[in-house]
């Protein structure tokens, strides 16, 4: 007799609605909890895609800087042309003359000579 009080309709569904709520939450524990849930585990996706971009972006870097140190050892011409362009270096004898003065220079007049100083006694 106390287990047909038990049986009662309205506490059968209220049994089942409390093991339907605690099966929903051992799910969704198993999905989102833990150290690392889904929606963690998709950010860190997401981050190693950016991150494996930007390796791939460096690594071609790299490689195009190795191939101009390359250049840079090997072809003599080509170190010439940086040194005087970039620091002014002249090769041989040679002296740079600059043009100082307040008058009016042409289009095609730098204000640089290069003069040899091998003539000179």
């Amino acid at each position: 007799m106390a287990r047909a009080a038990a049986d009662k309709p309205g506490r059968v569904w209220l049994r089942r609605l409390a093991w339907a709520a605690g099966g929903v939450a051992v799910l969704l524990f198993t999905v989102e909890g833990g150290e690392y849930g889904t929606r963690d585990l998709w950010s860190q996706r997401a981050r190693k895609a950016r991150i494996d971009a930007d390796v791939a972006q460096l690594t071609q870097e790299v490689d195009s800087m190795r191939a101009e140190l390359k250049r840079f050892t090997t072809d003599d011409v080509l170190l010439e042309r940086m040194a005087r362009e970039r620091y002014g270096m002249v090769k041989g004898n040679k002296e740079l003359l600059y043009w100082v003065g307040s008058g009016t220079k042409s289009s095609t007049d730098s204000g640089v000579v290069l003069a040899d100083t091998t003539t000179r006694n």
